[in-house]
């Protein structure tokens, strides 16, 4: 290896790094093995959480390497401008510590650029994913760090108080790319590591996400947040007045609770509990999916425990009472939670999955918690009544309440509708989708466009997991099926108060009226409903009569639905203007009771109850210990 005075380095190599203590030897190794070795490598170790300093001392006595480590998790971003701002070399390389410089590669991109002095990056093949192949650009995605050597200018990346992506493109080559030519060297050269934490994995939903990726790296900003599959997300703008303003004072008898797993969707709803004085902390699951809603909350106001020392921390704070929710991805972590805090009232809170518990092999876990919780809360009666024949006599051995679990705040449901886009004049009817347009097959959107009925299909990441249905859709109703990006909660009345009706998930159930025959569409409350309870919307559902569905039931106690035997039915229905607009006001008046903020007072009751009956002994003696 030919070595060069550090004075003069040829090459500034940049190594962002945050939790990458195994990977980041096999690195530098690589970049010790360089057969160009006029280089200065520049590790920025951005907060890792892991020993990532002691991975790079045994490198350190190489005076090519310097260590630099960032006091918190700053973004990809600013890691490399950190890095930029030490370099001292005209060229300038990346290597990410999770990837690998194969001996030749650096010299190979430094004689490309070389050869092209009209060039500003020259850019490698490498291998992908354990055994394939590029010659350069991988298809589908941008130029990756470690194939890229560029000459070093006054440009920065992007940091993340502008945006976090995983789009390169848009973090830096874009305006490089303005400045002049890329060239390849069409040479195999490098190593892009396939692993599940890479940057772009934690990013992309929908296993990745942004949730995942604020657990990943410990984001306890609000983010602004755009993948290359995703929707936009702009938390800064979303919940400024929310974390700008002051901490509500605790009120004289305001409970400590301790929210435990995951909040799901409309996780801001549990501000509404602060609001009345009570002081909110959280401790949440591991390697949540995008929808599994974790700390640190972007919207502030509720204390992060500790997850590495999570048993101290919960010992220390010793909470009035601990609010486990929601998903069943969180049964597992609640499970060990409940376990773990014998003598501190403890409430289970569940909502989807117990038929996914039985296939993901979590049963037990999801048995024992509703079995050995002080209290339990269900989303909805049906459920209730499923899990007492679980469990018989369940509901009534116990506190037992019933809640949707991810109900939104009342501060999202606005009061200026929008005109009817129907009250055009042409007489042709409009009806929305905000989200999966379950049980709504291709034929159905033609049969609802015979009889000049719209679908309005919201949500541009969920287009791309419904491309099929959405082609031979078209290809039925080319002027009726209409695609529309996401909409935030702030603008859900503005937006869906223009439809005539929305459309809950269209099934026909096959439970005969027997609860045990019951799946999850029957026990369900779709989480659309309150979107559309926001507008005003009338819940078009199928007509399910004999049958125990919990959307219908609560649709006929609160007079929110418009029930179909056949979809030929719909048009005469959505047309009788007098009868539309009448379920249009009813639905309006009974909006309060689809926001989280209704139901405070008798959930404070609950929990009050249930740490009543948890003093006197009740409930706590029967946890099984750990590890049984």
């Amino acid at each position: 290896m030919t070595t060069t005075s550090l004075t003069v380095p040829q090459v500034s190599v940049l190594m962002p790094t945050y939790g990458q203590s195994h990977f980041i030897g096999r690195a530098l190794d690589s970049l010790l093995a360089q057969s160009l070795g006029a280089w200065e490598a520049i590790v920025i170790d951005d907060g890792s959480p892991d020993d990532t300093r002691g991975a790079v001392d045994a490198f350190l006595p190489d005076p090519r390497v310097r260590y630099q480590r960032l006091p918190h998790n700053t973004g990809l971003g600013n890691a490399l401008n950190c890095a930029l701002d030490l370099a001292r070399a005209p060229l300038v390389a990346c290597l990410p510590s999770d990837d690998l410089f194969y001996r030749d590669h650096l010299a190979s991109l430094r004689a490309a650029l070389q050869d092209a002095p009209h060039a500003v990056l020259a850019f490698s093949g490498m291998r992908h994913h354990y055994n394939r192949e590029t010659e350069g650009q991988l298809a589908g995605v941008a130029l990756q760090l470690v194939q890229c050597m560029f000459r070093r200018s006054g440009l920065r990346w992007t940091a993340r108080d502008e945006i976090e992506s995983d789009d390169l493109d848009r973090l830096f080559w874009g305006r490089l790319r303005a400045r002049g030519a890329f060239t390849g060297t069409g040479l195999v050269s490098c190593e892009w590591t396939s692993h599940p934490a890479q940057r772009h994995k934690l990013m992309q939903e929908p296993v990745g996400g942004i949730n995942p990726f604020r657990q990943h790296y410990g984001v306890s900003a609000a983010l602004r947040f755009h993948t290359t599959v995703g929707n936009a997300i702009d938390e800064v703008a979303q919940y400024r007045d929310l974390r700008e303003r002051a901490p509500t004072p605790p009120a004289a008898d305001g409970l400590d609770i301790l929210l435990a797993g995951e909040l799901a969707y409309n996780a801001e709803r549990v501000l509404a509990l602060e609001e009345r004085g009570h002081t909110l902390h959280g401790l949440w699951m591991r390697a949540p999916y995008w929808y599994n809603t974790v700390g640190p909350l972007p919207f502030g106001h509720v204390r992060e425990l500790p997850f590495a020392q999570w048993r101290e921390a919960v010992r220390a704070l010793r909470p009035d009472i601990i609010h486990a929710q929601l998903n069943w991805q969180a049964v597992p972590f609640c499970h060990e939670l409940m376990l773990a805090t014998p003598g501190l009232p403890f409430v289970w809170h569940f909502k989807e999955g117990p038929f996914i518990c039985l296939e993901k092999g979590s049963w037990p876990q999801l048995v024992e918690l509703f079995e050995y919780a002080d209290g339990c809360i269900f989303s909805s009666p049906e459920l209730r009544d499923w899990f007492d024949t679980v469990l018989p006599g369940l509901s009534s051995s116990k506190p037992c309440h019933v809640l949707d679990g991810d109900l939104p705040r009342a501060g999202w449901f606005g009061d200026a509708r929008a005109p009817l886009l129907s009250a055009g004049g042409d007489g042709d009817i409009h009806t929305v989708v905000p989200g999966r347009p379950i049980g709504l097959h291709p034929h159905t959107v033609g049969e609802l466009a015979a009889q000049g009925i719209h679908v309005h299909f919201y949500g541009d990441f969920t287009h791309g997991q419904w491309r099929q249905w959405i082609g031979d859709a078209l290809r039925l109703a080319p002027h009726h099926l209409h695609l529309h990006a996401n909409v935030e909660q702030a603008r859900w009345v503005e937006e869906f108060s223009r439809y005539d009706a929305g459309w809950l998930h269209a099934f026909a159930s096959t439970n005969q009226g027997e609860l045990r025959r019951a799946n999850w569409d029957d026990l369900n409350y779709p989480a659309r409903m309150a979107t559309l309870a926001a507008a005003g919307l009338p819940m078009i559902q199928r007509r399910n009569e004999g049958a125990i569905v919990a959307a219908q039931a609560l649709s006929h106690r609160l007079g929110t639905g418009l029930f179909y035997e056949a979809i030929a039915d719909l048009g005469p229905l959505l047309r009788d203007r007098p009868a539309m607009d009448a379920l249009r006001e009813r639905v309006w008046a009974q909006r309060a009771q689809f926001t989280f903020d209704a139901h405070v007072p008798e959930l404070v009751a609950f929990f009050r109850r249930v740490i009543a009956q948890a003093g006197q002994g009740g409930g706590q003696a029967g946890r099984p210990p750990p590890g049984s």
